[in-house]
């Protein structure tokens, strides 16, 4: 498993060496995994400080990143508590329709989602992306088998206490389900840092782009030069690997939570 994971490391290791070259030792061969002559302040000061608004693109990421990945938490949450706790006359016919809906393949829908935000006003606009990312049928989902596996006694003490729905559901029910909620959020993160598809559809402002659409215009400026392109594609990953090593703990107790019953 070791070995196999070196081999799996090897990309982003000549990714992260090839970042703090200069340009004619990238494809130099046998590979120099270690520069000889290290040029990282002006690789990385030309992709953050240069023309090509890296800075910028970032910042939006962040930001569509974080609202739409706190966003889709509350609602799937709050969508598997009623599909598990509150006891409605067709919800296993509701549920089994908003799943079916994750069949249909996200090309499909993409033109009438395009109308229906143009429509609205949220075409070209970072609330548009949020929103799109915001309702996950998936987290829904994953987060409905986790609040299934705890008991309904507890809901039933909250109420013998006078605890409503919302008490329940805040007080009680969530922290319970911390690790799969921690886990799905990094998750979440994950998916909507990693997309491209829907900014390249969805937005036209390059003021607006998201790093992945910025990597693009980036790659195709500096087309040429990678040993830029490697410097922003390992400032691009950095978040990433941040809140993985954050929070693999959750991701752990997550799993386990998810395979152990009783």
């Amino acid at each position: 498993m070791a070995l196999l994971g070196v081999v799996f490391l090897l990309p982003f290791l000549w990714m992260l060496s090839a970042s703090f070259k200069p340009e004619t030792d990238v494809f130099k061969y046998p590979i120099e995994w270690i520069p000889r002559t290290w040029r990282a302040g002006f690789n990385y000061e030309s992709v953050w400080f240069g023309k090509a608004n890296f800075a910028l693109y970032y910042w939006n990421s962040i930001k569509v990143t974080l609202l739409t990945t706190l966003l889709s938490v509350v609602v799937s949450s709050m969508a598997a508590y009623g599909f598990t706790k509150i006891h409605f006359r067709g919800r296993n016919t509701l549920f089994a329709i908003v799943l079916a809906t994750y069949m249909i393949p996200s090309e499909a829908t993409l033109v009438p989602l395009f109308i229906m935000f143009r429509s609205a006003g949220l075409y070209d606009t970072h609330l548009g992306l949020i929103l799109l990312g915001g309702f996950s049928v998936l987290g829904t989902f994953l987060l409905r088998q986790f609040f299934a596996s705890l008991s309904d006694e507890y809901i039933e003490s909250a109420q013998i206490d006078g605890g409503g729905h919302i008490r329940i559901f805040t007080s009680i029910l969530l922290p319970l389900v911390r690790p799969a909620i921690a886990t799905y959020a990094i998750l979440r993160f994950i998916w909507t840092w990693n997309d491209f598809q829907t900014p390249l559809v969805f937005l036209n402002s390059k003021s607006l782009f998201t790093l992945q659409l910025g990597m693009n215009a980036f790659a195709d400026r500096n087309g040429a030069f990678y040993s830029l392109i490697m410097a922003a594609s390992v400032s691009a990953i950095v978040p990433l690997l941040i809140i993985f090593i954050v929070g693999q703990k959750q991701v752990i107790d997550g799993i386990a939570m998810g395979g152990v019953k009783g």
